[in-house]
């Protein structure tokens, strides 16, 4: 495995398609730093482009998911000078670099589940709403915080949060920037599930990847894209978009075995992807 600054990639068992994406700066409570918005799209693209993985858990070590960005990263990313439009040009490019980071979760064909505990602040919640299914811990607790900090925020969050929690419930939550629970998260459908503890967290993610893993890679993908294309089409665009994506990938040694592995009640065995 590559070796990065600011995360880690473990596979627990070599005969798992379950590869494991952590961020690394627990002394740090995982601020993210310049390292990580450079390291994680790439881990990601490899991570992607390896016909070994088939679903990617991403959690973080120590006490804390991600406590947000880094305060050196933003400083530095909001330290200019000089002519006041070149300075702005070069200001967006920047953020636009960031916003990358996180977009690469979803450019990623494999499925990303976020396991959450201790706190998700800012930019976290910036990654796991770009993330495919989230859960957390009962001590999970998240906040939209760069209202607090005299920032709008601009890595995703007011983007994806409220697809996924209504529009109203996104408003309220990143107007106040307060802070909410993990069991109000699950309420408002940011999380599927919470669990007692990490440990049971942990258990629980990973019998939810493994059996996303069991499954026909290209039928996972294939779900992934069409859900994340369809946010941005009609009814009957996005009908017209799976029968062509179907037109194309339905057809497969996949189903096949799908429908003997039924027929002969065993588990079925699919090509890597």
């Amino acid at each position: 495995m590559e070796e990065y600054k600011s995360i880690k990639i473990e596979q627990k068992s070599p005969k798992s398609g379950v590869f494991h994406l952590y961020l690394n700066r627990p002394s740090q409570r995982n601020a993210l730093s310049r390292d990580f918005f450079t390291e994680f799209p790439i881990a990601l693209s490899t991570l992607d482009q390896n016909p070994n993985v088939h679903v990617i858990v991403l959690s973080a070590s120590g006490d804390h998911f991600c406590s947000g960005i880094d305060l050196k990263t933003l400083a530095s990313t909001t330290s200019l000078s000089g002519d006041r439009a070149r300075a702005s040009e070069k200001l967006r490019r920047d953020i636009k670099f960031l916003q990358d980071a996180i977009t690469a979760i979803e450019r990623c064909r494999k499925p990303i589940i976020a396991a959450i505990h201790g706190a998700c602040i800012g930019a976290g919640v910036d990654i796991v709403t770009a993330c495919d299914i989230r859960y957390c811990t009962a001590d999970a607790f998240f906040s939209v915080k760069e209202v607090d900090l005299a920032i709008t925020a601009d890595l995703g969050t007011l983007q994806r949060l409220p697809a996924i929690v209504g529009f109203g419930n996104a408003m309220e939550l990143s107007l106040t920037g307060r802070r909410f629970s993990g069991s109000e998260a699950m309420g408002s459908g940011l999380v599927s599930r919470v669990f007692g503890s990490k440990e049971e967290l942990d258990e629980g993610v990973n019998v939810v990847a493994d059996g996303i893993a069991s499954k026909s890679p290209l039928a996972v993908t294939g779900t992934k894209a069409v859900l994340l294309k369809s946010r941005e089409m009609t009814l009957d665009q996005g009908l017209d978009y799976v029968a062509t994506w179907n037109s194309a990938m339905l057809l497969s040694d996949d189903l096949m075995e799908a429908v003997s592995a039924q027929t002969q009640k065993r588990k079925p065995a699919f090509a890597k992807l």
